[in-house]
């Protein structure tokens, strides 16, 4: 197995888990949050995908999806264009909401399908690229890929348990 193969194996699995927690659930559900600075299931789905839709599209020289296809229009969020949710107040998070879990899927769908066409092209040469030099020592491309990777397990993982917290609670 290649290293490439790894990591398109571990964006599936992303994906597998996006799907999984949204199923089936309504706009009451998705914009519950268990306390006033608790951030809902949409929030934590919105803002994964956004995270990898603005760290793969700069790490592989792309255009976000979320601009590019036009999914910010379709969100019609009262946040700025390039918004990633990184640092939301619980005012700004109670600002994502959405009409449907299908939205968030479709939007998750759309990053996906993006992030694994830059993973195919991947050599074992690529992952040493810099790509980010703000940081000392400065960020390879592998070293950028994992941690997406690591950050959006955590936030489906957070969206997971708090979808049990609201379906318990409503039973």
């Amino acid at each position: 197995m290649h290293a490439k193969d790894i990591l398109i194996d571990g964006y599936g699995r992303i994906r597998e888990e996006v799907h999984a927690v949204l199923d089936g659930l309504g706009p009451e559900e998705l914009h519950r949050r268990p306390a006033p600075d608790a951030n809902s299931v949409a929030w934590l789905v919105w803002h994964l995908a956004r995270v990898q839709d603005d760290h793969i599209a700069d790490a592989f020289g792309l255009d976000q999806v979320w601009l590019a296809q036009d999914w910010q229009k379709r969100f019609g969020l009262d946040l700025p264009r390039h918004d990633t949710g990184y640092g939301h107040t619980p005012a700004k998070v109670a600002k994502v909401r959405v009409e449907s879990a299908g939205l968030l899927t479709g939007y998750y769908d759309a990053v996906h399908e993006q992030t694994l066409g830059a993973l195919r092209t991947l050599t074992a040469g690529d992952l040493d690229r810099v790509v980010d030099e703000r940081w000392d020592p400065p960020v390879g491309l592998g070293v950028r890929l994992v941690s997406v990777l690591s950050d959006d397990l955590q936030h489906v993982g957070q969206a997971a348990y708090l979808r049990g917290l609201v379906q318990s609670a409503a039973a």
